[in-house]
């Protein structure tokens, strides 16, 4: 029994090319030549593409950092992110942030080993995360400034962390991300503040007496506010977890109680996590499709890859590359509310 395949209707991409090595080409050229490879190269040189394309238009660009890529060294990576406005908007575990305030205080990470004695490590005080090294008495330092912090807030007012981390960016260099970001006007958002030694931190000073309250609602409604008053969004998860749940359900809410934007235009995620455990970490962005949190007609890419490898090299070739933004969001807040306007760049390139 014959058939007759169109075959050119499978054909309609571009063609498979190996990126041979060549002589001085630079890691932008190189990340961008990997789009048209298979597998993860090729995903990985498509999230470049689509970054930069999210910078070509007036795009809220949000930044999910899942885990502890801190002390693992991406922390001045996320840095230049915020300080050269190639994001708008954090969304952070604790733990990334409580290291990066260790780092700004000048407690240094060091390269250990994983098949180190960990009850020899304990009994010297330091603390093992895989390969990282950190002192814990030098961490305890870092807990009770947060303490010290805490006790020079004002115990009448609810907080939301976007405005915790916006004191105490205040204080830091912008090489931290909490320093960048005050520095740039980017807000931080920690949905899971108590599950990190900030809410060791909190926990010091309330048995000193003093208690600050933290309005998580306070932050769902924030961030949702940003996303009702932007033109369009993109989303870009350095792994999963809360950070990329916290930034997906502003889709869903604005649905039920706001103004409804059709989902996320743009959506990049680097994860080693998988789609078939039913987490939300390696749900693909066609599931969220599903749930009205991405357009279906949005451009996005996951890159199923350690972060530790594809951030450094997809930042890096948005440095080289200098590629700029066409605008980025400004923000103006009150209690309550947000103004949110779109600050124009003379020159995108």
């Amino acid at each position: 029994m014959e058939h007759n395949y169109d075959h050119k209707s499978f054909f309609n991409g571009e063609r498979i090319r190996t990126t041979i090595p060549v002589k001085n080409r630079g890691v932008a050229e190189l990340v961008g030549d990997m789009s048209r490879m298979g597998f993860q190269g090729g995903q990985l040189g498509t999230s470049l593409r689509i970054w930069e394309k999210m910078m070509d238009e007036d795009v809220t660009i949000f930044l999910g950092l899942a885990g502890a890529m801190v002390p693992a060294g991406l922390g001045e990576f996320i840095a230049y992110l915020l300080r050269e406005r190639k994001v708008d908007c954090l969304v952070s575990t604790g733990a990334n942030l409580f290291h990066d305030l260790c780092e700004g205080m000048g407690i240094i990470h060091f390269l250990g080993s994983c098949c180190a004695d960990d009850a020899y490590l304990n009994e010297c005080k330091i603390d093992r995360i895989y390969n990282v090294f950190v002192s814990d008495t030098e961490l305890n330092k870092a807990d009770a400034y947060i303490s010290d912090f805490v006790k020079g807030l004002d115990r009448e007012r609810h907080y939301s962390s976007r405005e915790l981390m916006e004191m105490v960016g205040r204080d830091l260099p912008d090489t931290t991300i909490l320093g960048a970001a005050h520095k740039s006007g980017v807000p931080i958002f920690v949905p899971a503040l108590g599950d990190s030694s900030w809410g060791i931190g909190m926990v010091m000073a309330l048995r000193d007496g003093c208690r600050v309250l933290v309005d998580q609602i306070k932050d769902v409604d924030e961030i949702t506010r940003i996303v009702e008053r932007s033109d369009k969004t993109g989303v870009i998860y350095i792994g999963g977890g809360v950070p990329k749940n916290f930034i997906q359900q502003t889709e869903v809410i604005t649905e039920m109680v706001g103004t409804y934007t059709g989902g996320h235009n743009y959506a990049i995620q680097y994860t080693t996590d998988s789609p078939h455990w039913g987490g939300l970490s390696g749900c693909t962005f066609e599931e969220a499709v599903s749930w009205g949190k991405v357009r279906k007609e949005a451009s996005k890419v996951q890159v199923f890859s350690d972060a530790t490898i594809t951030v450094p090299l997809v930042v890096q070739a948005l440095q080289a590359s200098g590629h700029r933004r066409k605008s980025y969001p400004v923000y103006r807040w009150s209690e309550g509310d947000l103004e949110l306007s779109y600050k124009r760049l003379q020159d995108s390139r």
